[in-house]
Protein backbone atom coordinates (compact mmCIF):
# COMPACT_ATOMS: atom_id res chain seq x y z
CA UNK A 1 0.00 0.00 0.00
CA UNK A 2 1.42 3.44 -0.87
CA UNK A 3 2.49 5.51 2.07
CA UNK A 4 -0.01 8.45 1.44
CA UNK A 5 -2.94 6.00 1.30
CA UNK A 6 -1.76 4.34 4.52
CA UNK A 7 -1.61 7.72 6.22
CA UNK A 8 -5.17 8.51 5.12
CA UNK A 9 -6.39 5.16 6.43
CA UNK A 10 -4.59 5.69 9.74
CA UNK A 11 -6.06 9.19 10.08
CA UNK A 12 -9.58 7.98 9.34
CA UNK A 13 -9.26 5.22 11.93
CA UNK A 14 -8.05 7.68 14.54
CA UNK A 15 -10.95 10.06 13.84
CA UNK A 16 -13.45 7.21 14.09
CA UNK A 17 -11.99 6.04 17.40
CA UNK A 18 -12.05 9.59 18.75
CA UNK A 19 -15.70 10.05 17.73
CA UNK A 20 -16.62 6.83 19.53
CA UNK A 21 -14.87 7.99 22.68
CA UNK A 22 -16.68 11.33 22.56
CA UNK A 23 -20.02 9.58 21.99
CA UNK A 24 -19.46 7.25 24.92
CA UNK A 25 -18.47 10.19 27.11
CA UNK A 26 -21.64 12.11 26.15
CA UNK A 27 -23.82 9.06 26.80
CA UNK A 28 -22.29 8.42 30.17
CA UNK A 29 -22.08 12.07 31.25
CA UNK A 30 -25.66 12.02 32.53
CA UNK A 31 -26.65 9.32 35.01
CA UNK A 32 -30.38 8.63 35.10
CA UNK A 33 -31.86 7.06 38.23
CA UNK A 34 -35.56 6.50 38.99
CA UNK A 35 -37.56 5.31 41.99
CA UNK A 36 -41.05 4.03 41.07
CA UNK A 37 -43.50 3.49 43.95
CA UNK A 38 -46.89 1.90 43.32
CA UNK A 39 -49.23 1.77 46.34
CA UNK A 40 -52.11 -0.56 45.51
CA UNK A 41 -52.66 -3.14 48.29
CA UNK A 42 -53.88 -0.87 51.09
CA UNK A 43 -54.83 -2.76 54.25
CA UNK A 44 -57.37 -0.48 55.91
CA UNK A 45 -59.17 0.77 52.76
CA UNK A 46 -60.06 -0.71 49.35
CA UNK A 47 -57.21 -1.44 46.96
CA UNK A 48 -56.16 0.78 44.06
CA UNK A 49 -55.64 -1.62 41.15
CA UNK A 50 -54.67 1.14 38.74
CA UNK A 51 -51.77 2.27 40.95
CA UNK A 52 -49.93 -1.01 40.39
CA UNK A 53 -50.54 -0.75 36.63
CA UNK A 54 -49.37 2.87 36.59
CA UNK A 55 -46.11 1.96 38.35
CA UNK A 56 -45.45 -0.94 35.98
CA UNK A 57 -46.04 1.17 32.87
CA UNK A 58 -43.82 4.00 34.15
CA UNK A 59 -41.01 1.58 35.02
CA UNK A 60 -41.04 0.29 31.45
CA UNK A 61 -41.12 3.82 29.99
CA UNK A 62 -38.25 5.07 32.16
CA UNK A 63 -36.14 1.99 31.46
CA UNK A 64 -36.50 2.69 27.75
CA UNK A 65 -35.51 6.32 28.40
CA UNK A 66 -32.15 5.27 29.85
CA UNK A 67 -33.05 5.26 33.56
CA UNK A 68 -31.82 2.71 36.05
CA UNK A 69 -35.18 1.98 37.69
CA UNK A 70 -35.81 0.83 41.27
CA UNK A 71 -39.37 -0.52 41.59
CA UNK A 72 -40.86 -0.47 45.10
CA UNK A 73 -44.50 -1.65 45.23
CA UNK A 74 -46.84 -1.68 48.25
CA UNK A 75 -44.57 -0.12 50.85
CA UNK A 76 -45.33 0.19 54.56
CA UNK A 77 -44.12 3.33 56.32
CA UNK A 78 -40.70 2.01 57.38
CA UNK A 79 -40.20 0.37 53.98
CA UNK A 80 -41.03 3.60 52.16
CA UNK A 81 -38.59 5.60 54.24
CA UNK A 82 -35.92 2.96 53.72
CA UNK A 83 -36.53 2.95 49.95
CA UNK A 84 -36.19 6.74 49.78
CA UNK A 85 -33.01 6.62 51.87
CA UNK A 86 -31.41 3.93 49.68
CA UNK A 87 -32.40 5.80 46.53
CA UNK A 88 -30.83 8.98 47.92
CA UNK A 89 -27.64 7.00 48.48
CA UNK A 90 -27.59 5.95 44.82
CA UNK A 91 -28.21 9.52 43.70
CA UNK A 92 -25.39 10.77 45.90
CA UNK A 93 -23.02 8.16 44.46
CA UNK A 94 -24.06 9.16 40.92
CA UNK A 95 -22.56 12.61 41.28
CA UNK A 96 -23.51 16.08 40.09
CA UNK A 97 -24.50 14.90 36.58
CA UNK A 98 -27.33 12.69 37.91
CA UNK A 99 -30.98 13.11 36.96
CA UNK A 100 -33.11 11.72 39.81
CA UNK A 101 -36.77 10.92 39.10
CA UNK A 102 -39.43 9.72 41.57
CA UNK A 103 -42.81 8.46 40.37
CA UNK A 104 -45.49 7.80 42.99
CA UNK A 105 -48.90 6.25 42.35
CA UNK A 106 -51.26 5.82 45.28
CA UNK A 107 -53.11 7.81 47.89
CA UNK A 108 -51.92 11.21 49.08
CA UNK A 109 -53.33 13.39 51.84
CA UNK A 110 -53.21 17.06 52.78
CA UNK A 111 -53.32 17.81 56.51
CA UNK A 112 -53.03 21.42 57.68
CA UNK A 113 -51.31 22.48 54.46
CA UNK A 114 -48.78 19.60 54.51
CA UNK A 115 -48.71 16.82 51.90
CA UNK A 116 -48.24 13.19 52.92
CA UNK A 117 -47.67 10.04 50.90
CA UNK A 118 -49.77 7.18 52.26
CA UNK A 119 -48.08 3.86 53.14
CA UNK A 120 -50.17 0.71 52.73
CA UNK A 121 -50.22 0.11 56.52
CA UNK A 122 -51.63 3.54 57.39
CA UNK A 123 -54.77 3.26 59.58
CA UNK A 124 -55.51 6.67 61.12
CA UNK A 125 -58.17 7.34 63.73
CA UNK A 126 -57.76 11.12 63.59
CA UNK A 127 -55.90 13.79 61.60
CA UNK A 128 -53.13 13.90 64.20
CA UNK A 129 -52.16 10.31 63.27
CA UNK A 130 -51.11 11.23 59.73
CA UNK A 131 -47.77 12.90 60.63
CA UNK A 132 -46.95 9.81 62.71
CA UNK A 133 -48.03 7.15 60.21
CA UNK A 134 -47.50 8.87 56.84
CA UNK A 135 -44.43 10.02 54.91
CA UNK A 136 -44.12 13.76 54.44
CA UNK A 137 -43.63 14.79 50.82
CA UNK A 138 -41.33 17.66 51.78
CA UNK A 139 -39.05 15.23 53.62
CA UNK A 140 -38.49 13.27 50.43
CA UNK A 141 -38.00 16.42 48.35
CA UNK A 142 -35.60 17.95 50.88
CA UNK A 143 -33.58 14.73 51.10
CA UNK A 144 -32.97 14.70 47.35
CA UNK A 145 -32.74 18.48 47.17
CA UNK A 146 -29.73 18.47 49.48
CA UNK A 147 -27.75 16.34 47.00
CA UNK A 148 -25.75 17.81 44.08
CA UNK A 149 -27.70 16.72 40.99
CA UNK A 150 -28.42 18.04 37.54
CA UNK A 151 -32.18 17.68 37.91
CA UNK A 152 -34.79 16.26 40.28
CA UNK A 153 -38.15 15.26 38.84
CA UNK A 154 -41.17 14.32 41.00
CA UNK A 155 -44.28 12.89 39.37
CA UNK A 156 -47.18 12.38 41.78
CA UNK A 157 -50.31 10.52 40.77
CA UNK A 158 -51.40 10.88 44.38
CA UNK A 159 -54.32 13.29 44.41
CA UNK A 160 -57.04 10.66 44.56
CA UNK A 161 -60.00 11.01 46.93
CA UNK A 162 -59.55 10.64 50.69
CA UNK A 163 -60.56 7.03 51.51
CA UNK A 164 -60.31 7.29 55.31
CA UNK A 165 -63.66 8.09 56.98
CA UNK A 166 -61.98 9.27 60.19
CA UNK A 167 -60.29 12.11 58.30
CA UNK A 168 -63.34 14.18 57.57
CA UNK A 169 -61.42 17.45 57.94
CA UNK A 170 -58.55 16.58 55.61
CA UNK A 171 -58.07 18.96 52.68
CA UNK A 172 -59.00 17.93 49.16
CA UNK A 173 -56.14 16.67 47.00
CA UNK A 174 -52.64 17.96 47.73
CA UNK A 175 -51.47 21.38 48.80
CA UNK A 176 -49.57 23.53 46.32
CA UNK A 177 -45.77 23.13 46.26
CA UNK A 178 -43.58 25.75 44.62
CA UNK A 179 -40.21 24.34 43.57
CA UNK A 180 -38.83 27.86 43.26
CA UNK A 181 -38.91 28.14 47.06
CA UNK A 182 -36.38 25.31 47.43
CA UNK A 183 -33.14 24.30 45.78
CA UNK A 184 -33.01 25.07 42.02
CA UNK A 185 -33.10 22.21 39.55
CA UNK A 186 -36.43 20.65 40.54
CA UNK A 187 -39.57 19.77 38.61
CA UNK A 188 -42.77 18.58 40.27
CA UNK A 189 -45.94 17.41 38.57
CA UNK A 190 -49.33 16.70 40.15
CA UNK A 191 -51.92 14.58 38.43
CA UNK A 192 -54.41 17.42 39.00
CA UNK A 193 -54.51 20.99 40.25
CA UNK A 194 -53.58 21.67 43.89
CA UNK A 195 -56.55 21.24 46.19
CA UNK A 196 -58.42 19.12 43.63
CA UNK A 197 -58.97 15.37 43.44
CA UNK A 198 -57.73 13.17 40.61
CA UNK A 199 -59.66 10.29 39.12
CA UNK A 200 -58.44 6.71 39.23
CA UNK A 201 -59.97 6.13 35.80
CA UNK A 202 -61.90 3.23 34.35
CA UNK A 203 -59.07 1.92 32.18
CA UNK A 204 -55.92 -0.01 32.97
CA UNK A 205 -54.08 3.18 33.95
CA UNK A 206 -55.20 6.47 35.48
CA UNK A 207 -55.91 9.34 33.07
CA UNK A 208 -52.70 11.06 34.21
CA UNK A 209 -50.37 8.09 33.70
CA UNK A 210 -52.06 7.24 30.40
CA UNK A 211 -51.24 10.73 29.12
CA UNK A 212 -47.67 10.54 30.46
CA UNK A 213 -46.98 7.21 28.75
CA UNK A 214 -48.09 8.74 25.46
CA UNK A 215 -46.62 12.25 25.56
CA UNK A 216 -43.23 11.38 27.10
CA UNK A 217 -42.39 9.06 24.20
CA UNK A 218 -42.34 11.99 21.78
CA UNK A 219 -38.70 12.32 20.64
CA UNK A 220 -36.67 15.46 21.30
CA UNK A 221 -39.44 17.10 23.33
CA UNK A 222 -38.49 19.24 26.38
CA UNK A 223 -40.14 18.19 29.62
CA UNK A 224 -42.12 21.45 29.85
CA UNK A 225 -43.69 20.79 26.45
CA UNK A 226 -44.37 17.17 27.41
CA UNK A 227 -46.45 18.23 30.39
CA UNK A 228 -48.33 20.87 28.43
CA UNK A 229 -49.53 18.06 26.18
CA UNK A 230 -50.32 15.95 29.24
CA UNK A 231 -52.54 18.70 30.64
CA UNK A 232 -54.53 18.94 27.43
CA UNK A 233 -54.89 15.14 27.15
CA UNK A 234 -56.06 14.69 30.76
CA UNK A 235 -58.48 17.61 30.48
CA UNK A 236 -60.05 16.02 27.41
CA UNK A 237 -60.15 12.54 28.93
CA UNK A 238 -61.96 13.75 32.08
CA UNK A 239 -64.22 16.27 30.34
CA UNK A 240 -62.51 19.15 32.12
CA UNK A 241 -62.79 17.70 35.63
CA UNK A 242 -59.03 17.18 36.00
CA UNK A 243 -56.08 19.27 34.87
CA UNK A 244 -52.51 18.31 35.85
CA UNK A 245 -50.31 20.97 37.39
CA UNK A 246 -46.56 21.41 37.66
CA UNK A 247 -43.90 23.76 38.99
CA UNK A 248 -40.38 23.99 37.60
CA UNK A 249 -37.08 25.47 38.71
CA UNK A 250 -34.96 23.47 36.25
CA UNK A 251 -31.74 25.10 35.14
CA UNK A 252 -30.96 22.72 32.23
CA UNK A 253 -32.98 21.03 29.53
CA UNK A 254 -34.35 17.56 30.03
CA UNK A 255 -35.87 15.29 27.40
CA UNK A 256 -37.12 11.79 28.03
CA UNK A 257 -36.10 10.68 24.52
CA UNK A 258 -33.58 13.04 22.90
CA UNK A 259 -33.13 13.07 19.11
CA UNK A 260 -31.04 10.25 17.69
CA UNK A 261 -32.16 7.51 20.06
CA UNK A 262 -32.84 6.88 23.70
CA UNK A 263 -29.38 7.79 24.99
CA UNK A 264 -29.34 10.76 27.36
CA UNK A 265 -28.33 14.09 25.92
CA UNK A 266 -25.59 16.16 27.48
CA UNK A 267 -27.05 19.54 28.41
CA UNK A 268 -24.69 20.91 31.04
CA UNK A 269 -23.72 24.00 29.05
CA UNK A 270 -27.20 24.82 27.75
CA UNK A 271 -29.77 26.81 29.73
CA UNK A 272 -33.17 25.27 30.24
CA UNK A 273 -35.95 26.14 27.82
CA UNK A 274 -38.03 26.88 30.92
CA UNK A 275 -35.94 30.00 31.43
CA UNK A 276 -37.41 31.59 28.32
CA UNK A 277 -40.83 30.13 29.03
CA UNK A 278 -40.85 31.68 32.49
CA UNK A 279 -41.01 35.21 31.02
CA UNK A 280 -44.22 36.70 32.34
CA UNK A 281 -46.85 37.34 29.69
CA UNK A 282 -49.59 39.86 30.23
CA UNK A 283 -53.29 39.48 29.49
CA UNK A 284 -52.86 41.67 26.39
CA UNK A 285 -50.06 39.42 25.14
CA UNK A 286 -52.38 36.43 25.44
CA UNK A 287 -55.20 38.26 23.74
CA UNK A 288 -52.99 38.90 20.73
CA UNK A 289 -51.95 35.23 20.66
CA UNK A 290 -55.54 33.96 20.90
CA UNK A 291 -57.16 36.51 18.65
CA UNK A 292 -58.67 34.96 15.50
CA UNK A 293 -58.35 31.37 16.73
CA UNK A 294 -61.14 28.85 17.06
CA UNK A 295 -62.51 28.76 20.67
CA UNK A 296 -61.52 25.08 21.06
CA UNK A 297 -57.97 25.65 19.80
CA UNK A 298 -57.66 28.71 22.03
CA UNK A 299 -58.98 26.65 24.95
CA UNK A 300 -56.27 24.02 24.47
CA UNK A 301 -53.62 26.73 24.41
CA UNK A 302 -54.67 28.28 27.72
CA UNK A 303 -55.09 24.84 29.30
CA UNK A 304 -51.54 23.97 28.26
CA UNK A 305 -50.23 27.15 29.89
CA UNK A 306 -52.52 26.92 32.96
CA UNK A 307 -51.93 30.49 34.15
CA UNK A 308 -54.16 33.23 35.51
CA UNK A 309 -53.36 35.64 32.68
CA UNK A 310 -54.10 33.03 29.99
CA UNK A 311 -57.47 32.16 31.52
CA UNK A 312 -58.33 35.83 31.96
CA UNK A 313 -57.53 36.58 28.31
CA UNK A 314 -59.69 33.67 27.12
CA UNK A 315 -62.68 34.83 29.17
CA UNK A 316 -62.42 38.35 27.81
CA UNK A 317 -62.07 37.20 24.19
CA UNK A 318 -64.57 34.32 24.19
CA UNK A 319 -67.22 35.40 26.64
CA UNK A 320 -69.95 33.37 24.89
CA UNK A 321 -67.96 30.24 24.05
CA UNK A 322 -69.00 26.83 25.38
CA UNK A 323 -65.66 26.41 27.15
CA UNK A 324 -65.85 29.75 28.98
CA UNK A 325 -67.66 28.51 32.14
CA UNK A 326 -65.02 25.83 32.55
CA UNK A 327 -62.21 28.35 32.08
CA UNK A 328 -63.85 30.71 34.57
CA UNK A 329 -63.98 27.91 37.16
CA UNK A 330 -60.31 27.13 36.54
CA UNK A 331 -59.42 30.79 36.91
CA UNK A 332 -61.23 31.12 40.24
CA UNK A 333 -59.62 27.97 41.60
CA UNK A 334 -56.17 29.01 40.47
CA UNK A 335 -56.53 32.41 42.16
CA UNK A 336 -57.73 30.70 45.32
CA UNK A 337 -54.74 28.35 45.36
CA UNK A 338 -52.31 31.23 44.83
CA UNK A 339 -53.91 33.05 47.76
CA UNK A 340 -53.63 29.89 49.86
CA UNK A 341 -49.99 29.43 48.94
CA UNK A 342 -49.28 33.02 49.95
CA UNK A 343 -51.03 32.57 53.30
CA UNK A 344 -49.10 29.39 54.11
CA UNK A 345 -45.74 30.84 53.09
CA UNK A 346 -46.23 33.97 55.24
CA UNK A 347 -47.74 31.81 58.02
CA UNK A 348 -49.09 34.57 60.23
CA UNK A 349 -52.46 35.22 61.76
CA UNK A 350 -52.97 38.17 59.42
CA UNK A 351 -52.22 36.07 56.31
CA UNK A 352 -54.83 33.46 57.24
CA UNK A 353 -57.36 36.14 58.15
CA UNK A 354 -56.86 37.68 54.70
CA UNK A 355 -57.45 34.33 53.05
CA UNK A 356 -60.61 33.72 55.09
CA UNK A 357 -61.91 37.18 54.26
CA UNK A 358 -61.64 36.51 50.53
CA UNK A 359 -62.47 32.78 50.53
CA UNK A 360 -64.68 32.11 53.55
CA UNK A 361 -66.52 29.32 51.71
CA UNK A 362 -63.37 27.52 50.55
CA UNK A 363 -62.76 23.88 51.39
CA UNK A 364 -59.49 25.14 52.88
CA UNK A 365 -61.25 27.50 55.33
CA UNK A 366 -61.24 24.96 58.19
CA UNK A 367 -57.54 24.32 57.69
CA UNK A 368 -56.88 28.07 57.63
CA UNK A 369 -58.65 28.48 60.98
CA UNK A 370 -56.65 25.66 62.57
CA UNK A 371 -53.36 27.06 61.31
CA UNK A 372 -54.33 30.54 62.49
CA UNK A 373 -55.07 29.15 65.97
CA UNK A 374 -51.77 27.31 65.95
CA UNK A 375 -49.88 30.50 65.07
CA UNK A 376 -51.68 32.39 67.83
CA UNK A 377 -50.84 29.73 70.43
CA UNK A 378 -47.23 29.76 69.31
CA UNK A 379 -47.16 33.54 69.72
CA UNK A 380 -48.53 33.25 73.26
CA UNK A 381 -45.87 30.66 74.07
CA UNK A 382 -43.14 32.89 72.69
CA UNK A 383 -44.40 35.81 74.80
CA UNK A 384 -44.45 33.67 77.92
CA UNK A 385 -40.94 32.44 77.27
CA UNK A 386 -39.70 36.04 77.21
CA UNK A 387 -40.60 36.47 80.93
CA UNK A 388 -37.27 36.72 82.83
CA UNK A 389 -36.58 33.82 85.21
CA UNK A 390 -35.94 34.25 88.93
CA UNK A 391 -32.17 34.16 88.44
CA UNK A 392 -31.51 36.25 85.33
CA UNK A 393 -27.80 35.54 85.51
CA UNK A 394 -28.40 31.93 84.52
CA UNK A 395 -29.25 33.05 80.99
CA UNK A 396 -31.89 31.60 78.63
CA UNK A 397 -32.54 28.35 80.46
CA UNK A 398 -35.78 26.57 81.21
CA UNK A 399 -37.54 28.46 84.06
CA UNK A 400 -38.56 25.19 85.65
CA UNK A 401 -34.93 24.13 86.09
CA UNK A 402 -33.65 27.44 87.48
CA UNK A 403 -34.40 26.81 91.23
CA UNK A 404 -32.87 23.34 91.06
CA UNK A 405 -29.36 24.58 90.24
CA UNK A 406 -28.57 26.01 93.74
CA UNK A 407 -30.60 23.32 95.52
CA UNK A 408 -28.39 20.43 94.45
CA UNK A 409 -25.16 21.54 96.18
CA UNK A 410 -27.10 22.47 99.32
CA UNK A 411 -28.58 19.00 99.79
CA UNK A 412 -25.36 17.11 99.15
CA UNK A 413 -23.19 18.71 101.92
CA UNK A 414 -25.99 18.24 104.45
CA UNK A 415 -26.00 14.52 103.86
CA UNK A 416 -22.24 14.40 104.22
CA UNK A 417 -22.37 16.12 107.64
CA UNK A 418 -24.89 13.59 108.91
CA UNK A 419 -22.80 10.67 107.68
CA UNK A 420 -19.55 12.07 109.11
CA UNK A 421 -20.93 12.95 112.59
CA UNK A 422 -18.62 11.48 115.26
CA UNK A 423 -20.01 9.22 118.05
CA UNK A 424 -19.70 11.85 120.87
CA UNK A 425 -22.22 14.04 119.10
CA UNK A 426 -24.60 11.14 119.02
CA UNK A 427 -24.32 10.83 122.86
CA UNK A 428 -24.91 14.55 123.25
CA UNK A 429 -28.02 14.23 121.20
CA UNK A 430 -29.20 11.35 123.40
CA UNK A 431 -28.34 13.08 126.76
CA UNK A 432 -31.55 15.15 127.03
CA UNK A 433 -33.53 11.96 126.94
CA UNK A 434 -31.81 10.76 130.21
CA UNK A 435 -32.33 13.93 132.29
CA UNK A 436 -35.99 13.40 133.29
CA UNK A 437 -35.40 10.15 135.33
CA UNK A 438 -33.01 11.73 137.95
CA UNK A 439 -35.39 14.63 138.49
CA UNK A 440 -38.25 12.25 139.28
CA UNK A 441 -36.11 10.31 141.83
CA UNK A 442 -35.17 13.46 143.70
CA UNK A 443 -38.77 14.48 144.11
CA UNK A 444 -39.68 11.06 145.54
CA UNK A 445 -36.91 11.17 148.22
CA UNK A 446 -38.07 14.38 149.97
CA UNK A 447 -40.78 12.83 152.29
CA UNK A 448 -38.50 10.26 154.15
CA UNK A 449 -36.73 12.68 156.69
CA UNK A 450 -39.52 12.45 159.41
CA UNK A 451 -38.86 8.71 159.70
CA UNK A 452 -35.51 9.27 161.52
CA UNK A 453 -37.02 10.41 164.95
CA UNK A 454 -40.08 8.21 165.67
CA UNK A 455 -41.39 8.46 169.35
CA UNK A 456 -42.19 4.72 169.69
CA UNK A 457 -38.50 3.85 169.55
CA UNK A 458 -37.64 6.07 172.70
CA UNK A 459 -40.39 4.46 174.90
CA UNK A 460 -39.12 1.03 174.08
CA UNK A 461 -35.62 1.84 175.31
CA UNK A 462 -36.82 3.26 178.75
CA UNK A 463 -38.97 0.20 179.46
CA UNK A 464 -36.06 -2.12 178.97
CA UNK A 465 -33.89 -0.24 181.42
CA UNK A 466 -36.53 -0.32 184.23
CA UNK A 467 -37.01 -4.05 184.00
CA UNK A 468 -33.36 -4.77 184.47
CA UNK A 469 -33.05 -2.63 187.62
CA UNK A 470 -35.88 -4.40 189.57
CA UNK A 471 -34.42 -7.76 189.06
CA UNK A 472 -30.91 -6.99 190.52
CA UNK A 473 -31.44 -6.89 194.41
CA UNK A 474 -30.28 -4.25 196.85
CA UNK A 475 -28.00 -2.47 194.47
CA UNK A 476 -30.90 -0.89 192.81
CA UNK A 477 -32.91 0.02 195.95
CA UNK A 478 -31.97 3.64 196.23
CA UNK A 479 -33.00 4.32 192.70
CA UNK A 480 -36.41 2.79 193.37
CA UNK A 481 -36.77 4.84 196.48
CA UNK A 482 -35.86 7.95 194.65
CA UNK A 483 -38.35 6.97 192.04
CA UNK A 484 -41.14 6.68 194.44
Amino acid sequence: MPRPAFRKLLLASALFAFSQIVTLHDASAETRLALVIGQSAYRAVPELPNAANDAKGMAELLTGAGFSVTSAPNLAQNEMRQAISEFAGKVSAGGADTVALVFYAGHGLQIDGENYLVPVDLDPKREADIPLQGVRLNDMMNTLGALPTRARIFMLDACRNNPFPALNRAGHGLAIVDTKAGAPGSFISYSTSPGAEAEDGSGVDSPYTTAVLSAAKEPNLPIEEVFKRIRVAVNQATDGRQIPWESSSLTTDFKFFPAGGSQPETTASRPSSSASASVTRSVDDWKRSLSGKDPKAAFELVIADDSVVAYQAYIELFAQAAYTPRVRSLLERRREMIAWQTAVEINTRASYETFLTNYAGSDLAATARRLMERVRNRSFGATASLTPPVNVALGPTCPCSTPQAPAAPTITPTRKRVDDTPPPRNRVVDTPRRRPPPAVVMIERRPPPPRYIPPPLVTRRIGIGVGIGLGSGGRGGMRHHDYR
